[in-house]
């Protein structure tokens, strides 16, 4: 198992095939919602203006198709037994349609991660009303009611929102559940809380000879304690007798900790100072986390993007410095930047190259890290039969792939319009406050000396700069005599000529060559840095 690593491909399978029994701290999975939607990432252009191009992430909506019936059928197969008879039961009440085959995809997945998790270990799975209260039951099973701990309420939306015949949508649902009853648990408090200012200044008016402030609270007991009805220091014992031992009270009296009446007739109190005070508890209902706002710097552009507060909760209430959490719904990563800065190890799964690269510019740019060096990525092609491979199962995850290898941006979204001849945006500044762009083709089949001649069209429509192609073949002579035909982009800046076109080989870019541009921009929106002092180590 790669501890700090990024996984592409199926969970589903990943989980299977790399991660052992009993050796994760932490799960947070932020699955699909079943909700028929169609997520897309935003990008912006450099100056921070929202880009006409989006790319379509995933698509949430699910079918009962002949793979959705295997899968049913390998549960019944392979699981609990009651873990069945609870499916079977769904598949009665529910029907072979959309929900059920959610509800199966997600059931098979569980049950691994149930597997995967320590005793001490805790899961949160993520979700909206759309399938919580089948997800609760699933859960319920799998993990036990018993191991139920919460179900957390977020208010991820605030003000009013018009609706035509129901109350406003504005919370999610986070279900908490646990491996066993010794799960690890810590804690929160919050000194954000609505209402603790009021409440800090309501009871909080006294202060010591240090300028401490402090309130004070009840020191009798509120049942009768006969060994605890002592006098100290001339004031006699409440009814029932004091709530701490003689030699307790000494001790918080040496600490400063007890606030003694003018009057021997009135009764010993205890300070409670505000320094020391954590916050007001966190419980279920969390309403003081935001939804990330447009406008936020935290943004990225990535749907389903949550807060990196939520999740900074999540991994400090349920583990530890040093502890393993697992996210394997991924996307743009929250969970792996949250578990990275507070020095946790983590995991990371999904199912396309856009998640995965996101996350890898996410993790520089916080943290200043690097794939191979800081941490692994396993699933990516590393070598040439890799690519090929890649390029047989899904040519738009191939494309994804390639245009990562030289920090292009994806554009547009061939599934669902015409070819425009770009398949990314590679940005450049070559003078100041100025930005260019060179366009960008992928290919991964035959190629030839037209597809050249259809990237000059493509530059000379576009106004653009520079033209990248990169080809998963060799490319011919007449291909490269066809190139160096389109001439020279002249930089004034650079005092430096830039062939117009420039034809790279997915074998080149394996090995590192790059393409030769003028500085390049970041291809997507820069994360904001953080700091954390943990020493990475690959494990095996």
């Amino acid at each position: 198992m790669d501890v700090d690593g990024l996984y592409f491909g199926d969970n589903l399978d990943v989980l299977r095939d790399h991660i052992p029994d009993g050796s994760v701290d932490l799960v947070y999975l932020d699955p699909p919602f079943n909700s028929k939607a169609t997520y897309g990432i935003l990008f912006k252009e450099p100056d921070g203006t929202p880009s006409q191009a989006q790319i379509t992430a995933f698509d949430d909506t699910w079918h009962w198709t002949e793979e959705a019936q295997r899968t049913f059928d390998e549960i019944v197969r392979t699981a609990p037994a009651d873990v069945v008879e609870m499916m079977r039961a769904f598949i009665h009440f529910v029907g072979r349609n959309d929900m059920m085959a959610y509800l199966t995809m997600m059931c098979i997945r569980l049950v691994e991660l149930r597997r995967v998790l320590k005793d001490t270990g805790s899961i949160y799975l993520h979700c909206d009303p759309t399938a919580s209260h089948y997800l609760k039951i699933v859960m319920d099973t799998i993990f036990g009611k018993n191991n139920f701990r919460n179900e957390i309420t977020w208010k991820r939306k605030t003000g009013q929102i018009e609706t035509k015949n129901r109350f406003a949508n504005i919370t999610d649902i986070i279900l908490f559940f646990s491996k066993s009853d010794s799960n690890i648990y810590n804690p929160q408090f919050n000194f954000e809380a609505a209402g603790y200012t009021e409440y800090i200044d309501k009871f909080f008016k006294y202060t010591d000879e240090k300028g401490r402030r402090y309130r004070i609270a009840d020191l009798s007991n509120p049942a009768p304690r006969p060994n605890l009805m002592y006098e100290y220091k001339g004031y006699k014992p409440p009814k029932k007798g004091w709530a701490i031992s003689k030699e307790k009270m000494e001790q918080f009296e040496r600490e400063g900790r007890l606030h003694f009446p003018k009057s021997k007739e009135g009764r010993i109190q205890r300070r409670r100072f505000l320094d020391e005070l954590k916050g007001k508890p966190v419980q279920n209902l969390w309403d003081d986390i935001e939804m990330i706002s447009s406008h936020s710097a935290e943004r990225l552009g990535y749907p389903t993007q949550k807060p990196l507060a939520l999740l900074e909760r999540i991994i400090n209430a349920s583990s530890n410095e040093g502890d393993i959490v697992l996210d394997p719904f991924c996307g743009c990563g929250t969970a792996t930047i949250a578990a990275e800065k507070l020095k946790r190890r983590w995991i990371g799964i999904d199912i396309t190259h856009l998640s995965i690269n996101l996350i890898k510019f996410r993790l520089k740019d916080a943290f200043g890290l690097e794939p191979k060096k800081d941490y692994t990525i396993i699933g990516e092609p590393e070598a040439l039969s890799g690519a090929r491979e890649l390029a047989k199962l899904n040519r738009y995850q191939f494309q994804w792939w390639a245009l990562s290898l030289i920090n292009a941006r994806p554009y547009g979204d061939k599934k669902k319009g015409a070819d425009t001849g770009i398949d990314g945006y590679l940005y450049f500044s070559d003078e100041k406050d100025e930005y260019k762009k060179a366009v960008v083709q992928v290919k991964s089949g035959t190629i030839g000396v037209k597809d050249i001649r259809d990237l000059g069209h493509v530059i000379d429509r576009e106004d653009s700069d520079i033209g990248i192609f990169i080809t998963l073949e060799q490319p011919t002579r007449p291909m490269i005599t066809e190139a160096a035909g389109k001439g020279f982009y002249s930089s004034k800046y650079w005092n430096k000529e830039y062939p117009k076109i420039q034809i790279l080989t997915i074998e080149e870019l394996l090995s590192g060559k790059q393409p030769n541009i003028p500085a390049k921009l970041p291809s997507h929106k820069k994360a904001e840095r953080a700091e954390t002092t943990k020493q990475h180590e690959l494990l095996e």
